[in-house]
């Protein structure tokens, strides 16, 4: 499968922003997908991931509470709408797939084998 993000760009603070993740591929509706976002200087983190089938959710404790994901199968795209960003939101959003992963490593970047190409998010104050 074939990962492409969109929907970066600058934010004020407090601001929202729609993130896109569009799959191309056979069976998409088998792939677990996350999002993880990279700042400069910091390593790699789970911001939430969406599972295969039913589409269980998952997120990390940079979004509870702030971003919400879904998909579509239909279309192919997951989406992470972000609510009340923050300035250390500021990063690289990389939107990752893996086929019928495991429920124990959904938030581990390792397992998964298909990146898009990342979306930068600036919030400023």
């Amino acid at each position: 499968v074939q990962l492409q993000a969109s929907g970066g760009g600058l934010v004020q603070a407090g601001g929202s922003r729609r993130l896109s993740c569009s799959a191309s591929g056979r069976a998409f509706i088998n792939y677990t997908v996350a999002w993880f976002r990279q700042a400069p200087g910091k390593a790699r983190e789970f911001v939430s991931a969406v599972k295969y089938g039913l589409g269980t959710k998952y997120y990390g404790d940079v979004a509870k509470g702030r971003f919400t994901i879904s998909r579509d199968n239909d279309k192919k795209i997951v989406y992470l709408q972000m609510n009340s960003l923050e300035t250390e939101d500021t990063a690289v959003y990389f939107c990752a797939a893996a086929s019928l992963l495991h429920d124990d490593y959904y938030d581990t970047d390792q397992y998964y084998n298909f990146w898009g190409q990342g979306t930068q998010v600036t919030v400023s104050s």
